[in-house]
């Protein structure tokens, strides 16, 4: 909310600078978000009224004006504007008066000089060149009853500073410049201006029916037919003016003195051209299918959940919001309707949103506008409509239907010295809801206060406790360390945190990202083969209807964005929530399914494997650099690894990770149909686990070094394409026991190459469809020294069992 200081100083006008006032207001939680002068500084610019203008004798748009700027003379001076004619009073700048700063940063000063050979004493002024607006049509034209010779600061009253307020919700009690200056009051026991509605007598006896249909949609309805009305009269300058430093612009006069009345009590308020209205008036929610065409251009379509204002034919007004188009009044409009109505919060808010727009009407209807002085206000706005507009009033009709009932809230001193985090005493706590002018009965111990009208918010307890902390100041309040004592929780040590997984995988080489729950539906039903994704109810973009069931999309557009831009190597994790629905979960409500919330990790990588070097070939990453990433991730616990399928996964390419046999993941690289549906220039190796599983540790336990030396035994042998280093791993482990089996380590792989025809066929003992796995054997003993036995009695057990369970035979 934007108002001036000096408006608010006719309310309440505390012996404060402006920097104390808006260090007070923010202090009690009407935040100064901004302090702006109205005017830039300037010097010696009064008001000046041209005498005679004449034409140039060398150029064709100037003129050379003679100024009567009380100066005991005239002054010659050339001026260039369109509208620079005798008789008008504009601000004239003196020899010497410095204008404000141009585009360099650099006052501009003012001097004689010569135009076209003609001798200039000064400049008359716009007010764009003032910088007080922004319109350059021409000199700032002045009112005819502005005094000659009178500083230009002083006459448009520039030395002023206007206040930006960010308030919160529940004080819309100060979205006025009279609400405002009531808790200024409050603040600093300066006296505050009582408002004087003083009735206007009526001189006819009209009155439009209003029929309240919708209870809960509005509580209260006033209204007053005004005759006669002149809406080509020009809204007073000073009208104008507020206004403008309200950030609202002036349209006519009728419409002026309704945005001005809103500005200075929070009431908003609707003018309708009378002669316009068939018949009556129905407050009602709409029907599906009635349309409207509003003051802004638009057509809406309104429904059952959307109040309007009704006549015998059609809609003329969205209750709260926006006048009508049908109804609004014109230059041609003789007789008026006033309207001022209490609307129920709830039946406002979030109705502007659904037709893409606010106002300043429906920003404080929703919010809360005081239900009592509906009447009140339509005899300041009718006053004003009389002095500037003319036109007789007839009587105010009031149709009320049900306003909302004051009830008392008690405030326990002790609670609140408790909450606030300082002693108080009742007379502390009275005197602070007193000064806010708030009825109240003192008990023992106790204060129970009957909110006023226009104090909607205060509802329960806390609301009092927030007003006796504003009061008291919230830089008042003591800085207390907490008593409390802290122990640590400490993590298990076979447990480690998020955090260094993160450090691990920032280590390998990965960048985090963070990324929206929201994902496309799409994704869920292609990527993670989720057939039934929980749709949100209110998604914020159409493209992100749907909670993710894996990561793996999210890391894929990040993936996206970065090729697009060039980026050469690719590699982002993130650890984040997958959203699944869960029959074992179930809501408050029983027999509604409920949903499970799983921490993931997942991880891609796309690009070259390694850095640009000279000593290795560049090569892009495979599933092996990712599956070592994945095992360095989850070390010291070994993972093992088998061939699996998933929906965004090379079917021949992905692998399901466990630990301790139980399933925790995923890792390969991207389906070929994928890559070419995102437009990859090459296809990414990912992964995704179980956020538990990667958090577990084994716990270090000491073990001697081996006294004995170990032995290494070399074995190949040739097995099916189909048959897995893991299988004979297996079969190896199977048949050799712990105590003597060290480590195996596979160091060679080999597959014969195709025989072109006429070539003679290597004597490789391979054929099509076989391969040869060359492991490496480390045998060893604590407690003796292995003897040649008993490596040959391992080895062919080895060799048998390798036979037996994987068809395995020795290459020759």
């Amino acid at each position: 909310m934007q108002f001036p200081e000096s408006w608010l100083r006719e309310f309440c006008n505390p012996p404060l600078s402006t920097a104390e006032l808006a260090e007070t207001l923010t202090m009690a939680g009407l935040e100064v978000e901004e302090l702006e002068p109205v005017a830039p500084p300037f010097t010696r610019i009064v008001v000046g009224e041209i005498k005679d203008a004449q034409q140039h004798p060398n150029a064709d748009r100037l003129r050379v004006c003679q100024v009567d700027a009380g100066q005991g003379e005239l002054l010659t001076i050339v001026c260039g504007a369109p509208n620079a004619r005798v008789g008008i009073k504009v601000p004239c700048a003196l020899v010497g008066a410095e204008l404000p700063p141009g585009e360099d940063g650099k006052p501009f000063l003012i001097k004689v000089g010569k135009l076209r050979g003609v001798e200039s004493q000064g400049m008359l002024c716009s007010a764009r060149e003032l910088k007080i607006a922004e319109d350059s049509g021409g000199l700032l034209e002045l009112a005819a009853d502005a005094p000659i010779g009178q500083d230009i600061r002083v006459y448009l009253n520039l030395d002023d500073t206007l206040f930006t307020l960010k308030l919160t919700p529940n004080l819309a009690h100060a979205l006025s410049v009279y609400g405002v200056a009531r808790e200024l009051s409050a603040l600093t026991g300066a006296p505050l201006k009582a408002l004087d509605f003083a009735p206007v007598a009526p001189a006819h006896s009209d009155t439009l029916p209003v029929t309240i249909s919708a209870a809960d949609l509005c509580g209260r309805f006033s209204g007053r037919i005004v005759r006669g009305v002149n809406p080509r009269a020009a809204t007073p300058q000073w009208m104008v003016d507020r206004l403008a430093r309200c950030g609202q612009r002036s349209v006519a006069p009728l419409v002026d003195i309704s945005n001005y009345v809103m500005f200075e009590l929070g009431r908003p308020s609707h003018i309708f051209d009378l002669d316009k209205i068939h018949g009556g008036l129905d407050v009602r929610w709409g029907v599906a299918g009635e349309k409207l065409k509003l003051l802004n251009g638009n057509t809406v379509t309104v429904d059952g959940q959307v109040g309007v204002i009704a006549d015998e034919c059609q809609i003329e007004s969205l209750a709260g919001i926006m006048g009508g188009d049908a109804t609004a009044v014109t230059d041609d409009t003789k007789n008026v309707y006033i309207e001022a109505a209490f609307w129920w919060p709830k039946a406002i808010a979030g109705r502007s949103r659904r037709y893409n727009f606010s106002t300043d009407a429906g920003h404080r209807f929703e919010r809360g506008v005081d239900p009592q002085h509906t009447v009140e206000h339509i005899e300041r706005i009718t006053a004003l409509v009389q002095a500037i507009c003319g036109g007789v009033a007839g009587p105010i009709s009031d149709v009320q239907a049900a306003l909302p009932a004051a009830r008392p809230v008690t405030l326990r001193v002790a609670r609140a010295s408790r909450v606030i985090g300082m002693p108080l005493t009742q007379a502390q706590c009275a005197d602070a809801l007193g000064r806010l002018g708030l009825p109240l009965e003192q008990g023992d111990g106790t204060l129970t206060v009957t909110p006023p009208s226009y104090r909607f918010d205060i509802t329960i307890e806390e609301d009092l406790i927030e007003e006796v902390a504003r009061m008291v100041g919230y830089n008042q309040l003591p800085t207390t360390p907490p008593l409390a004592p802290i122990t640590p929780k400490l993590r298990a040590e076979s447990q480690r945190s998020s955090f260094a997984v993160r450090r691990q995988l920032a280590g390998l080489g990965y960048q985090e990202t963070i990324n929206f729950s929201f994902v496309d539906e799409r994704w869920e039903h292609e990527l993670a083969g989720n057939p039934q994704p929980i749709k949100l109810l209110n998604p914020i973009a159409s493209q992100m209807g749907v909670m993710r069931s894996s990561l793996l999309g999210s890391l894929l557009q990040v993936l996206k964005f970065n090729l697009d831009r060039r980026a050469d190597s690719v590699r982002v994790f993130e650890l984040g929530r997958a959203f699944l629905r869960d029959a074992s979960v179930l809501n408050t409500d029983t027999t509604v399914e409920g949903f499970d919330q799983p921490m993931r990790v997942a991880g891609l990588a796309c690009g070259p494997a390694d850095q640009l070097q000279w000593g290795r070939k560049e090569q892009s990453v495979d599933f092996f650099d990712i599956k070592g990433d994945v095992e360095a991730l989850l070390a010291p616990l070994q993972a093992q690894f088998e061939p699996a399928t998933h929906p965004a996964m090379h079917p021949g390419r992905c692998a399901r990770v466990l630990l301790d046999g139980r399933a925790i993941g995923f890792i390969g690289e991207l389906h070929p149909q994928w890559r070419q549906s995102w437009e990859l220039p090459l296809a990414p190796v990912m992964f995704e686990l179980e956020l538990d599983a990667v958090l577990q540790r084994a716990v270090p336990q000491f073990k001697t070094v081996p006294k004995q030396q170990s032995v290494e035994r070399d074995l190949a042998v040739v097995v099916a394409e189909s048959v897995t280093y893991a299988q004979l791993v297996a079969a190896i482990a199977s048949v050799v026991p712990v105590t003597l089996l060290r480590k195996t380590v596979l160091f060679d792989v080999y597959r014969a190459k195709p025989v072109k025809a006429g070539d003679a066929a290597p004597t490789t003992g391979l054929t099509i469809g076989e391969k040869s796995l060359a492991v490496r054997l480390t045998l060893g003993r604590d407690d003796a020294t292995l003897t040649d036995a008993d490596i040959d009695a391992a080895l062919q057990a080895v060799i048998t069992q390798v036979a037996a369970q994987t068809g395995a035979r020795l290459r020759v």
